[in-house]
């Protein structure tokens, strides 16, 4: 067994007994977890669905996880929607009333439908947490902005719905890390405009050349957040140098940042995707804004 399980199902079966059980990691109430597996947001979700007996909705943070979406921390608690039960540690209960529309059956598990798990995690407090929880829900699904705002007026007053409205006006699905959300907000919180993600470069023979992570093709000015496999690791770097040479010679000027950079200088790293906006001709107001008078 390497799946959370019910510990009265397994001792009936005699799949385990109950000095076994004993050394099963216990999750919640009757379910378990085989020693030495490690307990992921999905199984997270899993375990709470089975500790409902099979009748709760999966939601919010499980919701996504259950649909395979990335960057969940392991340590949030489940989410169900239900409407009778007393709470439980480690499992948060919604009891919202779903409309039928809102609810999908997905591996075999009933679960808010991804427009509506949007919904949810779109208005979570903080809008940098609750971006990076939409991008990545939509990156997995292919979830549309428009096809979650289509439930706003069926939730008239539902709580955090101005944050939701700036979060959906924001989020894109070719956000492959939260590190790329937070840098795709960064340019945007400046006043640039929104930059196209995960654009395809391909050379005048019509072959791949590169994906870069974001930018303005057209102005081709590309920004690319690189992770330390990028400074660190040798033969990545090869490939960097070659890579970016390549799209070099296409006219593509590629900013490059790190962890510290958007976290420590995110004015120099605007600046230098401002400096390479006006060496390729653009004329935003605010690129002289930000260069002030270097423009000139």
């Amino acid at each position: 067994m390497t799946r959370p399980f019910l510990g009265t199902d397994a001792l009936a079966v005699r799949r385990v007994s109950r000095r076994a059980l004993d050394r099963h990691r216990r999750i919640y109430r009757n379910i378990y977890l085989p020693a030495g597996v490690e307990l992921t947001p999905e199984m997270r979700a899993e375990a709470a669905w089975l500790w409902s007996d099979r009748q709760a909705i999966l939601g919010g943070l499980s919701a996504a996880a259950w649909y395979g979406t990335r960057w969940i921390d392991p340590e949030a608690p489940a989410e169900l929607f239900r409407t009778n039960g007393k709470p439980v540690p480690g499992i948060v209960i919604h009891r919202d009333v779903l409309r039928l529309e809102e609810i999908g059956l997905f591996r075999s598990v009933d679960i808010t439908t991804p427009a509506r798990t949007g919904l949810d995690l779109g208005r979570r407090k903080g809008r940098i947490r609750a971006l990076i929880g939409v991008d990545a829900l939509a990156n997995r699904t292919g979830v549309t902005a428009a096809e979650i705002a289509q439930l706003i007026p069926h939730h008239p007053g539902i709580r955090g719905l101005v944050q939701l409205r700036e979060v959906l006006d924001l989020m894109d699905g070719g956000a492959e890390s939260p590190q790329e959300t937070r840098t795709r907000l960064v340019l945007v919180d400046t006043g640039l405009p929104k930059p196209e993600t995960q654009i395809v470069v391909r050379d005048e023979f019509g072959e791949f050349v590169a994906r870069i992570d974001m930018g303005y093709r057209e102005f081709k000015v590309g920004i690319e957040y690189d992770g330390e496999q990028h400074w660190n690791d040798p033969v990545q770097r090869a490939k960097d140098i070659e890579r970016l040479a390549r799209l070099a010679e296409l006219g593509w000027v590629i900013i490059r940042i790190s962890s510290d950079i958007l976290r420590n200088r995110p004015r120099t790293f605007i600046e230098w995707v401002c400096q390479a906006l006006h060496a390729a001709d653009a004329e935003w107001p605010v690129i002289a804004q930000i260069l002030g008078k270097s423009v000139a």
